[in-house]
């Protein structure tokens, strides 16, 4: 009777656990059987467009395994994906504003971040380098005086990269590109003598631009960037989902 009552019990007290309403991102996606899924275009080897013209790279496999987990969750026979375009300038704001239900790029989890969206488990870990020309001759932190860098406004990366220069009191032009592949674009036509971002991706641009031989990634590394999946603020479900998934 102990035993029996026992477990009667844990049965009743499970079922509010079983039948429990969803909320949050979970709620949309059910009702929707759509997820709306950030990218970035020109961030190889993470998220980049393919041959195809689709998205694809680490990140995007990530987001595609949290993907069928969370329609399996949902008990959804399918679930939509839609693939929306971000900028290194505008990938927060398309998380608060819902218009993405996950970001999965490139994008560092910050504390000043996390005042506005929240993280997954981290993805990756990498670190603000610089890709050069052979042409250049930029070996290390003393040939950098006087160059022409190039960087994306509002990134880690630019934060990081100002605060390395003045510790090692340098001092360079900055050149600002609205994302990478104006930075890629920038070294090529010369406009400027190296690009900062995070180094898994400056290998990315490089190896898949026209002539991977061209380009240089100097023994240098001024930044902790640890990459995480965005996802809007205070849904735990979604984010208890998105880990689990991951």
């Amino acid at each position: 009777k102990v035993v029996l009552g026992a477990l009667l019990t844990s049965l009743v007290l499970a079922v509010p656990a079983l039948g429990q309403k969803l909320d949050g991102t979970l709620d949309k996606l059910k009702a929707s059987g759509a997820m709306n899924i950030g990218y970035r275009e020109s961030s190889p080897p993470f998220s980049f467009m393919g041959p195809d013209k689709r998205p694809v790279g680490y990140s995007i496999d990530l987001c595609m395994h949290v993907a069928g987990a969370i329609q399996k969750q949902l008990g959804l026979a399918n679930l939509k994906l839609g693939w929306v375009p971000v900028t290194a300038e505008n990938r927060i704001g398309m998380v608060v504003q819902g218009k993405v239900d996950i970001e999965c790029g490139t994008t560092t989890a910050s504390l000043s971040r996390h005042e506005r969206v929240d993280f997954s488990l981290m993805t990756f870990v990498d670190g603000g380098g610089l890709l050069t020309t052979a042409a250049a001759n930029l070996r290390g932190p003393a040939d950098l005086a006087g160059k022409r860098i190039a960087v994306i406004p509002g990134t880690t990366t630019e934060k990081a990269l100002a605060e390395y220069l003045k510790a090692e009191f340098i001092t360079v032009q900055i050149v600002r590109v609205k994302d990478r592949a104006e930075g890629l674009a920038a070294l090529e036509q010369g406009l400027a003598d190296g690009f900062a971002s995070d180094r898994g991706v400056l290998i990315g641009l490089a190896v898949t631009s026209k002539d991977p031989q061209r380009f240089v990634l100097p023994n240098l590394e001024f930044s902790y960037e640890p990459y995480g999946l965005m996802l809007r603020r205070n849904d735990a479900a979604f984010r208890l989902a998105v880990n689990r998934a991951l």
